[in-house]
Parts: structure tokens; C-alpha cells; sequence
């Protein structure tokens, strides 16, 4: 592979990207991305969405920007398209013909309390886990970088507001994130930035709590202010929900970024992967458990339980632990018995059309 050049913008355009392509290289094109569309037999434009939207979205392609329609399409932020341009010149939206299949995707519960998943953002290599030193809260953490090995991507820790804190935070974050990089940042004063810009790649969603920083780091990455940022209430310490859309910017050298708003609820989805990642000690001990189906809970031959009481294992992560895949095994029994209902329903409308067929013959 040839050096990298520039692109006219500034931002740095790898030599894999394909002639005529560069405004889709700020938003991580790649000759793989490329040869995604080529297998396609949908005529129309390659694009990303950079933003989604209930009714319409904005995307980037080949062309520039373009507000788009999805057509009967669940789109997400990240997602790859085919695109069909306005069909007249008065028309200025366009329409999403096809969405490739996703990797790296950010998946959820949906907060709506439906058994169904909601796919937070799609094609994420890294995903950045950010909390507030100040309120920090390790069950959270945890939940979060559940979700994020679960999607595939590469999860790194950003530890904010670690000017305000004396709590030693640091050590207690890096033991319950294994296989994950833990940075301490400070963004207004620039603190640690350079360290996180070294762990990221491709396209990086940040997600946390609201008040966590995550605007406030995309902002000072980018080194200009494109995200609404507002301190934490004083009243109960919670943020404010400044960022309202999943929303993509490029950084240069390759990379993007998506800003995410505040999560308040982080449903598990079909995370059994993602639970196990986070809890490695855990799943390993089991192993050694009398039974297979133990819950670590009153069963003798816990070999969980026995490094509680010895005090090899915390107690708060075997609690966690189990409460996450409660939760996970609880979301997918819901989602199997919605689907039996679909199709039971399913099957009485067509035993009701066939009986009617018959009965009027």
C-alpha cells in the first residue's frame, strides 16, 4: 500500500479509496466498503447516513450531501445505502433503494419497552465508554462495554471529569474493563486527548450517561465546538440532554465520529458475547462449578461463590454479572414469544382465508 494524500479539505484520504470517491472518504470509505456496493445488483449511489431521522435522514454521497427518505427502510447513523437521486430538479430529497448489511452495530432493547431491538448505530469500529469520574457508576460501565464487545468494535474507557475527583477511579475502572484501554481525559484542558486519539480508529460512537462528557470530547477531538455542551443540574447531579440525534462528523486521518445522546436505559439484546467479554473471571470460574446450569447463587459446589467468600472475587461484579443475563435471557424469552404470537396470528389468518375460499366455492 502507497502513502496516504490529502485531500483538498485537509482530511486525509488513504490510497485504497477509489477515484471520485473522496467526499465519502471523510465518512470511511474503503476499497472493502467498495467492493460491498460492486456485489450489489441495485442500481443507484453509494452513501452513509450521517444523521437519522424518524420521517427523512441526511446522508453523504458520491455527489455531497443529500436529504434522503428511507422507504420502507429502518435506517441508523453509520449505515451504508444505496441511494436514488431526486427524480426532478424540484425534488431535493432522495431515496434510500437498499441498506447493506451492518457490522459493528450498537444494539439495545428498545427503550419503549417492546421486545424488539434498536440499533443504536451501525459499522462502528471503536466504541468510546464515557464516564464521569465524579459519578461514577461501575454497573453502568460495565452494561455499556457489554454492549460495546457485543457489537464487535473495540471498546476504550474514557474516564472525564478527573479534575474533580480525589476518588482513586482510575484502578478500579481498569480492573472491570479487561481487554479495553482506559484514558483519563480533561477536555478543557486538553488533558489526555492526544492518548485517546492514538486508541481510536475507524468510526467511533461514544456513548454514556447524559453529563458525562461525550459532546464535550467530541468537540475538543475536533477541535471546534459542533456539539451543544451544558453542565450537570445542580439539584441532582444528572445531565442535561444536549445532544438530541445520533450525529456523524469526520476527524481526518480515516476517522469518524459519532455523538450519541445521554442513555438513561441500556436494555441488554442478544448480549450473551458481550456479557461474557465483560466478566471473563466469572465465566472461567464457572467452569469449575458442580453443576452447569449454576446461578452462583445457593447451589453447593459454587466455585463462584467460593472465591466471593475467600475474597478472590468481588461480590458487586458476581451481582452484575447475574443481573445482566437475567436481563438478557428475560429479553430474549419475550422476543421468542412475540414472535410465536406473530406467526400463530400469521397462521390464523390464513387458516381463516382458506376457510372462507373454501366455504364460498
Amino acid at each position: 500500500m502507497g502513502p496516504a494524500r490529502h485531500h483538498e479539505s485537509g482530511v486525509t484520504v488513504h490510497p485504497d479509496v477509489l477515484p471520485g470517491i473522496e467526499p465519502l472518504a471523510e465518512y470511511g470509505w474503503t476499497r472493502r466498503i467498495a467492493e460491498c456496493f460492486a456485489d450489489s445488483d441495485i442500481q443507484g449511489t453509494p452513501g452513509r447516513i450521517v444523521r437519522a431521522g424518524r420521517g427523512h435522514s441526511e446522508a453523504v454521497t458520491s455527489a455531497g450531501p443529500l436529504r434522503v427518505r428511507s422507504s420502507g427502510h429502518r435506517v441508523c447513523t453509520g449505515d451504508w445505502v444505496i441511494v436514488r437521486e431526486p427524480a426532478t430538479d424540484g425534488d431535493t430529497v432522495g431515496t434510500v433503494c437498499a441498506v447493506l448489511p451492518r457490522t459493528g452495530a450498537i444494539r439495545r432493547a428498545d427503550a419503549s419497552g417492546r421486545s424488539e431491538e434498536q440499533v443504536l448505530a451501525a459499522n462502528v469500529d471503536t466504541v468510546v465508554v464515557t464516564a464521569a469520574a465524579d459519578t461514577l457508576d461501575l454497573g453502568r460501565v460495565e452494561r455499556l462495554l457489554a454492549l460495546a464487545w457485543d457489537s464487535g468494535a473495540q471498546p476504550v474507557v474514557a474516564l472525564t471529569k478527573v479534575d474533580v475527583t480525589t476518588e482513586p477511579v482510575f484502578e478500579q475502572v481498569v480492573a472491570l474493563a479487561p481487554g479495553a484501554n482506559v484514558v483519563e481525559v480533561c477536555a478543557p484542558e486538553g488533558a489526555g486527548l492526544s492518548e485517546l486519539r492514538d486508541r481510536i480508529q475507524g468510526t467511533v460512537v461514544f456513548l454514556g450517561a447524559s453529563g458525562a462528557g461525550k459532546s464535550t470530547l467530541v468537540n475538543a477531538l475536533c477541535g471546534r465546538d459542533i456539539q451543544a455542551t451544558a453542565p450537570v443540574r445542580h439539584g441532582d447531579g444528572k445531565g442535561r440532554h444536549t445532544t438530541t440525534d445520533r450525529e456523524m462528523f469526520p476527524l481526518g486521518d480515516g476517522i469518524t465520529l459519532i455523538d450519541t445522546p445521554g442513555l438513561r436505559g441500556v436494555g441488554m439484546w442478544d448480549a450473551d458475547a458481550g456479557i461474557a467479554a465483560v466478566f471473563p473471571e466469572i465465566d472461567d470460574l464457572a467452569q469449575h462449578c458442580r453443576f452447569t446450569d449454576c446461578a452462583h447463587e445457593t447451589e453447593p459446589g459454587c466455585a463462584v461463590r467460593a472465591a466471593v467468600e475467600q475474597g478472590d472475587l468481588d461480590a458487586r461484579r458476581v451481582e452484575s454479572h447475574r443481573k445482566l443475563r437475567r436481563e438478557n435471557e428475560w429479553v430474549a424469552a419475550r422476543a421468542d414469544a412475540r414472535l410465536r404470537h406473530e406467526r400463530n396470528r400469521e397462521a390464523k389468518v390464513i387458516s381463516r382465508a382458506i376457510r372462507a375460499y373454501y366455504r364460498d366455492r
